[in-house]
């Protein structure tokens, strides 16, 4: 597990890039970024809500608190820490 507790701040806005359908999940950060691998396919928001659920649990707060503000149809998503 990624530890992203410094991007634990209200008002954050996280931008990431995903990967959707990969052999794991993960969140990875690297030079370009985070980048987010799930497991599941990217219909009916599934990918969405696992990418919510794995960036909440990595930064320590309730999957709630979190808002996909740009992105919902991209593989860039933004989301915003409440």
């Amino acid at each position: 597990m990624t530890d992203l507790s410094k991007y634990a701040v209200s008002g954050t806005e996280i931008a990431l890039r995903v990967t959707p359908k990969a052999s794991r999940n993960a969140i990875v950060e690297g030079e370009t970024g985070l980048r987010a691998y799930v497991t599941v396919v990217p219909e009916d928001g599934k990918a969405n809500a696992a990418v919510q659920k794995m960036l909440a649990k990595n930064l320590g707060v309730a999957r709630t608190r979190l808002t996909l503000i740009r992105g919902a149809q991209a593989r860039d998503k933004v989301f915003r820490l409440d």
